[in-house]
This record gives structure tokens, C-alpha cells and sequence, in this order.
């Protein structure tokens, strides 16, 4: 049977970011180091489906890990990029206000001072009109290191890094169960080969569950969870919509965010070719589908139009949508990270990571510090 050091379910960003972390760290660099997952290639779900901003670390709630993993990863992500010259740009964006909304955008300015984000400028709406003329506001928050990326050259240099130095990628394959042994775990899997299922059992010493949207699915597989430890996973569906034309905007545009942080409102952003897209929404679904209503873009078009008049409905072509792993439902308050080590769960080796969604991208490489940290 199959020995390794650590296996690392889920090939998302977060696990990409895991797998090139540890095989960095001097305790596993010359271990063996297996990264799996179910789809034929890495970061196909929630890594691919988001709004690939870089974040600066603005909404999140003071001391919690979004907020600390944003700021820390934010840094470490823009090192990384220019260390590799992947695709990035610092373009800023801006937080708009509409008249009555001054006093929470003021707040959001004191929240982000306290999670270490000291780099905003109050912008009134004379300087807003002279930066963006075709927003509409009656005050901003200007945040330049707020930036873009494109995520799936940043996913493809992490494994190749990770692969490089010895970690094994292994695509089509699904974990069925992970059990307790007293060196570790014994894991039972089903590898997918052109339509043909072949079973496939392995032993590991550390396992570190990245799954994303089937994290929790995977900690009910994995013998000595309390399932009173699994977060139920909200499924909250977010469509974008791409702009006809070409876009009015330098900078990235957001709204005042949504009631408890469920969303950041539907934003503005370009991608690194320059296209502008529109969203996400939050839609909170039971099932991981991925088409857009087209009818929907009546409704972006009124939502939109409080930044931007100029909008219609007919800009809007449907684009692509997303799933976000939420752990907090519909009116709750927003839900943090959940990294779950053995001073939780109280099983030696085992990492779990629940309700993974924004901002884990420009979290990833701190995200992977922590997961290393733990490991160690």
C-alpha cells in the first residue's frame, strides 16, 4: 500500500497554495506529498468562478482570519506575482456612497484601519466625478492596493511549482473514506480512468481536507469527526454578467456592501484583458448549478444604475456564475474562515477547512502558511 507524508484534498487555490507552502517548509521538503481531486484538472469550481479581485482586507470582521489571512496574504500574493511575473494589475477600486450611506462608508474607513488596511482616502463627490466620471455618488473610500489577477495562471504556476519540487497532482480521484490508524490515516479512494472506476487505498501520516464545496461531505467520511464540528455548508450562487462595450471605469466599483456582508454588492471589475463584468448577486441555491437566467439582467441593470445611470439592460450579456461555500445562511452574520486542527477536533494530522470562499484567493498563500504552521 501507498505511503505519504501528507495528502492534500482538493486541487482549489487552497490547495494549491498548501501543496507549494509545505514542500517549501524544510520539515516536508524532501517529503512525499500527494494532491488530489475529484475534477480532471485543478481549481475548477469556486477557485474559477469568482471575481478574481485582490482584496485589501476592508469588510472583515476585526481579529478574525478573513481579516488577518486578507491583509497577510494580500502582501504575499502581490510578492508573488512579480517574483514570477504572473498576470496582475494594482488598478484600486472605489467604495461608493449614495447620499444617506456617508456615515457606514465612514465605518467601513474605521474598520478597516483596525484589520491593519491604513491606506484609504476619503474621496467627496467633486474628486469622485474628476477620477470617475461616470460614477454616480455623493462620497468614496479610494483603496489603491486593491488590485485584479488572473486566477488560472497564479493556480497553473503554483502546481507547477508544487510539482517541481516533488509533490504528486493526482486528478479523477475521489475519496470515499479516511480512517484512524495509529501512524496516522488509511484512506480509501476510486480513481477514474476513461469511464472505468478502479479502487485504490493509501496510508498517510497527515491529511488535510481543502475540499471546498465537499469539505463537509469529506469530515463525514473521515472516522473520528464529531459531526457536531462539521459547519452545514449554505450554498449561495452569485451570477456575472459581462459589459458591451468598452468600459467607462479605471478603477474597480463597488457599492456599499449587503446587509451582514452576505455580498459585496454587484460590483464592477475587468478582467486582466480589460473586459468589464458586472456581479456577483447572492442567490442562496440547494444544488451546485451554474446557469444564468439572461431575464436576470433587468434586475442588475436597476442595481447598477445607482453608480452608474448609464447602464441598460441590454450591455449585459450572461457571463459565468459561482458557488460560494458559505457556513452562515440567509440573514445571518457573515461567517469567518474555519481552520480546524487537533486542538478542535482532537485528531492528530488532520487539518480541515470549512466556508473557504472570499477573500480566500488573496488569502491563499498566507492560508497556506497557517496550514504549514499547523502541520509542523
Amino acid at each position: 500500500m501507498d505511503n505519504f507524508e501528507v495528502v492534500i484534498v482538493g486541487a482549489g487555490v487552497l490547495g494549491l497554495a498548501a501543496a507549494y507552502r509545505l514542500c517549501e517548509s524544510p520539515k516536508f521538503k524532501n517529503k512525499s506529498v500527494l494532491l488530489v481531486d475529484s475534477e480532471a484538472n485543478f481549481g475548477t469550481q469556486t477557485s474559477s468562478r469568482n471575481s478574481e479581485v485582490i482584496h485589501a482586507g476592508i469588510y472583515y470582521a476585526t481579529d478574525s482570519l478573513k481579516a488577518k489571512h486578507c491583509v497577510e496574504g494580500k502582501h504575499l500574493l502581490y510578492e508573488h506575482l512579480s517574483k514570477f511575473q504572473l498576470p496582475h494589475k494594482k488598478l484600486g477600486k472605489l467604495i461608493v456612497a449614495q447620499k444617506g450611506e456617508e456615515e457606514a462608508l465612514s465605518a467601513i474607513k474605521e474598520k478597516a484601519l483596525r484589520n491593519g488596511v491604513d491606506d484609504l482616502t476619503e474621496i467627496d463627490k467633486e474628486q469622485l466625478k474628476k477620477i470617475e466620471p461616470e460614477v454616480n455618488g455623493s462620497a468614496a473610500l479610494l483603496s489603491p492596493s486593491t488590485g485584479i489577477i488572473d486566477s488560472h495562471s497564479y493556480m497553473q504556476n503554483l502546481l507547477h511549482l508544487a510539482e517541481s519540487r516533488g509533490v504528486t497532482f493526482a486528478p479523477y480521484t475521489q475519496i470515499e473514506s479516511v480512517n484512524s490508524t495509529t501512524e496516522g490515516f488509511s484512506v480509501n479512494a476510486t480513481l477514474i480512468h476513461a469511464n472505468k472506476k478502479e479502487s485504490y487505498q493509501f496510508r498517510c501520516s497527515k491529511f488535510v481536507n481543502c475540499a471546498g464545496l465537499e469539505a463537509q461531505k469529506l469530515a463525514g467520511k473521515t472516522e473520528g469527526v464529531d459531526p457536531a464540528l462539521i459547519p452545514q455548508i449554505h450554498l449561495c450562487k452569485g451570477d456575472y454578467f459581462s459589459y458591451v462595450g468598452i468600459s467607462p471605469f479605471s478603477h474597480l466599483i463597488y457599492p456599499m456592501p449587503e446587509a451582514n456582508h452576505t455580498g459585496l454588492g454587484i460590483h464592477s471589475t475587468l478582467d486582466i484583458g480589460g473586459q468589464l463584468r458586472f456581479g456577483p448577486d447572492t442567490e442562496y441555491v440547494n444544488t451546485q448549478n451554474y446557469a444564468i437566467d439572461a431575464q436576470k439582467s433587468v434586475a442588475f441593470a436597476e442595481a447598477i444604475s445607482r453608480y452608474f445611470p448609464a447602464i441598460s439592460a441590454q450591455k449585459l450579456q450572461p457571463a459565468y456564475s459561482g458557488i460560494r461555500p458559505k457556513i452562515a445562511g440567509p440573514g445571518e452574520i457573515a461567517g469567518d474562515f474555519e481552520i480546524q486542527d487537533r486542538s478542535i477536533h482532537g485528531i492528530e494530522g488532520l487539518i480541515q477547512l470549512f466556508g473557504m470562499e472570499s477573500p480566500a484567493l488573496t488569502a491563499s498563500l498566507a492560508i497556506g502558511n497557517h496550514i504549514t504552521a499547523l502541520l509542523e
